[in-house]
């Protein structure tokens, strides 16, 4: 069993943290890449293997999310992030092209500002700080006041894991007794900022005058097409809904389903044995009230099992529930259960066709959650593509639960992250899944190309 040790941290400001970080990390930055991976791998590793208490300590603190959930969560992203990192350059020559005659070589940021949210307050440090010192950097977390001993716990144990492999002092910290103006100074004093947290942080970290990485909000709309096997599709949408007590951003919340299939739909979730359905227009109206008051999510549903969300709002909802499923009124501005809610409770409302379908879903996301991600459930390539080409996203996960794949999983492409880029459309720096390789820079060698023919300009304007 592990024990924090965070009442024996010291109060530093911010200027000494700093200060404390630019001395590790030039010391840091001369370590080569076994040395560097030895250590990133083992702080995974640390979390995977206590993924257990890990996530009592995060609940514990937060009271927010599902403890089983989390140990799933906490040993599945250490899993896929390492796997990821593992056989990756980040220091040195870490590449050359041939045919342009380019060397490429990876040089640190400097120090990162890991602002990390209450949602996920040991994940997100844990990748975070992977990724920092995969590229050479230090890094400072900066943690939401209800997952403060978390971050305080988790950088003491992976200093230990630095020290253990000759590494410097203070090359991870943290800071004590958080404030946003704390943050704030924090944000203003490093090289790059990683913001993970609700949209007013992320603001403001992009207004901090240094290079920043945040996130937009979510609200992943999910369509269920028609040919395609529908129980597997709806046990996928509420694993995925339902995981960590719909906490997640990229987690599903609003069923698009075929109307001729819409009762069978309804009838499969119910069926599951982790879905609670009511079609009784005064308990859909209380829970609605409940999870959003004055068109604004409750913050005191956020995290909650749907048996809480239930008692709330006045509604009885069996404990072996995991999920509230409710006929909503329309999409976008029709019905406010088209925006995010994270909790477990989600919307489902019939299409006639798959156009119905996609644009019912770009105007939820219009609404909220523009740039960050949607699903489909589908075998129809030609409608995938449609799909891909007209909502405002960064990801469109098919035929796999959301919430669990969208920040990348040992089966799909996408970038292993708890940072998921938003794009333009949701006032974001990049349109992927942050990565390792956003921490650092690259330094370009340009030889002359051996035997290169130069157009004419003719040639060049024909």
């Amino acid at each position: 069993m592990i024990e924090s040790e965070s009442n024996k941290s010291i109060d530093l400001s911010i200027k000494e943290l700093v200060k404390s970080a630019r001395t590790a990390q030039k010391k840091y930055e001369l370590f080569n890449q076994d040395k560097v991976d030895a250590i990133v791998r083992d702080i995974g590793k640390f979390v995977y293997d206590n993924a257990e208490p890990l996530a009592k300590m995060a609940v514990d603190e937060t009271e927010m999310g599902s403890f089983e959930d989390k140990i799933l969560k906490n040993k599945s992203k250490a899993r896929v992030i390492w796997n990821n990192l593992k056989d990756k350059k980040s220091r040195g020559v870490i590449g050359e092209d041939s045919e342009s005659n380019l060397v490429y070589v990876a040089k640190p940021m400097g120090v990162v500002a890991a602002v990390t949210p209450v949602t996920n307050p040991i994940v997100t440090p844990m990748c975070n700080g992977m990724f920092a010192l995969k590229t050479g950097n230090a890094v400072i977390f900066a943690a939401h006041p209800k997952a403060q001993k978390c971050a305080e716990f988790l950088t003491q144990e992976f200093m230990k894991i630095v020290k253990s492999h000759d590494g410097p002092d203070n090359l991870i910290q943290v800071v004590t007794k958080g404030s946003v103006e704390k943050t704030q100074e924090l944000m203003q004093s490093v090289d790059v900022v990683v913001a993970t947290g609700g949209g007013a942080m992320v603001k403001s970290a992009y207004s901090s005058g240094k290079p920043s990485f945040g996130v937009g909000a979510g609200n992943v709309p999910v369509i269920i097409d028609r040919n395609i096997d529908l129980k597997e599709a709806v046990e996928k949408i509420i694993d995925g809904a339902s995981f960590d007590h719909g906490i997640i951003c990229s987690h599903e919340q609003f069923v698009f389903a075929p109307e001729e299939n819409f009762d069978k739909t309804i009838e499969l979730f119910t069926n599951s044995g982790k879905v609670w359905f009511t079609d009784d227009q005064s308990q859909i109206k209380k829970l609605r009230d409940v999870v959003f008051q004055d068109g604004n999510l409750n913050k005191d549903v956020v995290g909650k099992s749907a048996s809480d969300v239930g008692k709330l709002a006045g509604v009885e909802v069996p404990d072996t529930s995991r999920l509230i499923l409710l006929p909503a009124d329309g999409s976008g501005t029709q019905d406010v259960l088209a925006k995010e809610k994270l909790c477990p409770v989600i919307a489902i409302v019939p299409y006639k066709t798959f156009e119905d379908a996609v644009s019912m879903a770009k105007s939820n996301l219009l609404v909220e959650g523009a740039g960050h991600s949607a699903a489909l459930h589908s075998n129809n390539d030609q409608n995938i593509e449609k799909a891909g080409l007209e909502l405002p996203i960064s990801r469109l996960v098919v035929n796999q639960p959301s919430s669990t794949s969208a920040g990348g999983s040992l089966t799909n492409g996408f970038a292993p992250t708890t940072t998921l880029g938003c794009g333009s459309w949701g006032g974001n720096s990049i349109s992927e899944n942050l990565d390792y390789k956003h921490l650092m820079n690259v330094s370009r060698i340009g030889k002359i190309i051996p035997d290169k023919k130069v157009p004419t300009d003719e040639e060049i304007w024909s």
